[in-house]
């Protein structure tokens, strides 16, 4: 059936179906057996095996990847947004100690164009696939006159599980224990709108632009993918006890996205107690130096609105913190010890 008034209208339904119909094979590899049906019903069905745990609580997050989607289109190249989406909702619920179950995505757009929907997905597949995550469903909207001409808009959502009594919720966080800092690939998915601002904007660089401080352009640089961190974090906890109290070594995650360390870590500190980052304690990537220089911005406003290199933070106690570091790092992870607990009100200090 051809459903011309629609189509002049600017949705074109067939097109959708054709589209559609590539996704099995695309999906593929982004699948547990907890999976049941197929891609495509009006709802995706997941088994959980609560045999597996004692008192399973399932943790859930929603995101998108913000102005950094302009690069994307800017660039013409659209396969890493998909992977960054679900890293980023992978790392927010791993912070809790939570192993991915499934993944669902949105996708928004003007005009349905199928290699740029096959380049979404397949980064989507991708990362769930690294991530051990299942892609068990989305939407695709199409909305002629509501997105400018060659841009859409992307979110997702992610549902995992933790054991109640492996919950990672900082309450046993102590003064004298030592902050470890995960390496980002770069911006990740947050301060974008300041970023493109200073470069392009102020700088007058274009995404082809190199720059001596940067191994590649400029674009190339901001598309870097927002790292997971959820494959570590699982292995930590399933080799790390604490040589003191026999439980899990990490009693604290922070995911660094929009707020940087300033509003972050502050979420997973008890209220008597504040984290003090070092300043020089880690290696702050070349483009952070970069921004900072190009847009006259202060070392305040940098650590509150990017991650300055550091995509994650860790708390462990002083005596498990070497361990802890040497597991990370034969996992293919740089990290520093970057700070310290010390007694406060809650507060994240980079001193």
């Amino acid at each position: 059936m051809t459903n011309h008034a629609y189509t002049k209208a600017g949705v074109d339904i067939e097109l959708g179906n054709r589209v559609k119909a590539g996704l099995p094979r695309l999906l593929a590899a982004a699948r547990r057996p907890e999976v049941l049906g197929k891609v495509g019903g009006f709802g995706g069905l997941f088994a959980l095996n609560c045999r597996r745990y004692r008192q399973p609580v399932l943790v859930s997050s929603v995101d998108g990847v913000g102005t950094k989607l302009k690069l994307a289109f800017a660039m013409d190249r659209h396969d890493t947004i998909g992977q960054d989406l679900v890293n980023h909702c992978v790392n927010d619920i791993a912070v809790l100690g939570a192993e991915p179950l499934f993944f669902l995505d949105y996708i928004g757009t003007g005009k349905l164009e199928p290699r740029v929907f096959e380049q979404i997905i397949r980064g989507f597949a991708q990362a769930c696939a690294e991530n051990r995550c299942a892609l068990i469903g989305g939407e695709t909207a199409q909305m002629p006159g509501f997105y400018s001409p060659g841009e859409y808009d992307v979110s997702g959502t992610i549902v995992g599980v933790v054991e109640k009594s492996r919950i990672i919720d900082g309450r046993r966080v102590r003064p004298g224990d030592v902050v470890i800092g995960l390496a980002s690939s770069g911006l990740h998915t947050n301060g974008y709108s300041l970023a493109r601002r200073v470069l392009f904007d102020r700088m007058k660089l274009k995404p082809a632009s190199r720059l001596a401080e940067l191994d590649r352009p400029v674009g190339e640089e901001l598309l870097k993918v927002h790292v997971s961190y959820g494959p570590l974090l699982r292995a930590l906890s399933r080799q790390s006890p604490s040589v003191r109290s026999g439980r899990g070594a990490v009693k604290a995650v922070a995911h660094i996205t929009g707020g940087g360390f300033i509003d972050n870590v502050p979420r997973t500190l008890p209220s008597n107690c504040d984290a003090w980052i070092r300043r020089g304690a880690w290696e702050v990537p070349p483009i952070f130096e970069v921004l900072q220089r190009g847009g006259r911005i202060s070392d305040a406003e940098m650590c509150q609105v990017f991650n300055m290199g550091i995509g994650m933070t860790l708390v462990a106690s002083e005596s498990d913190s070497g361990r802890l570091l040497r597991q990370i790092r034969a996992r293919g992870h740089t990290a520093w010890p970057i700070g310290e607990i010390v007694a406060g009100s809650g507060r994240c200090r980079v001193e």
